[in-house]
């Protein structure tokens, strides 16, 4: 049998065979979402509960930015729409996910500890967007991670260092933010076959420091005007404690001259 017959009886198999059975956990992880997010540009006009009940029909989504395999949502996808709200916990439900590309929008809040539970999660990109508090540490629960892009956010506090032990991660970006303290060395100054992270990966945050980084920078006075302030004040004492005792000799000379003069005056006769 010729490879065209084939693929085409292959097909035709495929056409008949029956839908997966819708997974409540999916319905669950894509309401959730939706209800939690703005779409001011409408780009997800298909976006609606009833598609939401069955999301993927074989082989194929029926929604903008989802891609199906064997009956279950596993990638979003929804890069560049000006999509604003929150970050929904609930995407956790949707067990089978590998990607999520949110990036290029205006998702507000912080990153959902809950994602954790995404254990085939193999791309995170939520780069560019206005999201605030700190890297969850438990996003280290998703052995699978190959790519943890998070740049140009407001993200605030340390980087974890659990997020060393992820051995699959080759992409890890967190440029861009509010982040401070020193970089993980799990991460900073990889060993053995571990792909390496170059400085382009946490430039942007001023208050991080180490390996690729410099070192951590001094928030108090240089050295060199601390030097300075304690020699003008050495000197300003100097001065003044001068000042003081040419004063006091001063004072003490006209006492003295006064008490001799009365004691001249004392001894002259009158006349």
């Amino acid at each position: 049998m010729g490879f065209f017959k084939l693929t085409r009886l292959l097909m035709l198999m495929c056409a008949f065979l029956p839908p997966s059975a819708p997974d409540p956990n999916d319905e669950s992880c894509l309401t959730k979402f939706f209800e939690s997010m703005e779409d001011p540009n409408h780009n997800l006009m298909n976006w609606t509960k009833p598609t939401f009940a069955n999301p993927c029909s074989g082989f194929f989504s029926n929604l903008v930015g989802a891609t199906c395999n064997n009956g279950r949502i596993y990638k979003l996808s929804l890069p560049n729409l000006d999509l604003r709200g929150s970050i929904s916990p609930y995407l956790s439900n949707c067990t089978n996910l590998q990607s999520l590309d949110l990036s290029n929008n205006s998702f507000t809040g912080f990153i959902p500890t809950e994602l954790q539970y995404l254990l085939n999660l193999a791309v995170l990109n939520l780069s560019a967007n206005r999201l605030s508090a700190t890297i969850p540490p438990s996003l280290a629960m998703c052995a699978y991670l190959n790519v943890i892009d998070l740049h140009h956010n407001t993200l605030t506090g340390s980087i974890p260092p659990q997020l060393g032990s992820l051995v699959r991660l080759s992409v890890f970006d967190v440029s861009d933010n509010k982040l401070s303290g020193p970089i993980p060395a799990s991460l900073g100054n990889r060993t053995g076959n571990l792909p390496r992270f170059n400085a382009s990966s946490y430039s942007g945050n001023k208050d991080l420091y180490g390996y690729p980084l410099g070192p951590m920078r001094s928030k108090g006075l240089s050295v060199v005007v601390i030097v300075g302030i304690g020699l003008g004040s050495g000197l300003l004492s100097l001065v003044l404690s001068f000042t003081v005792v040419c004063v006091w000799l001063r004072v003490t000379e006209n006492r003295m001259a006064a008490e001799q003069e009365g004691k001249i005056t004392q001894l002259m006769p009158e006349y």
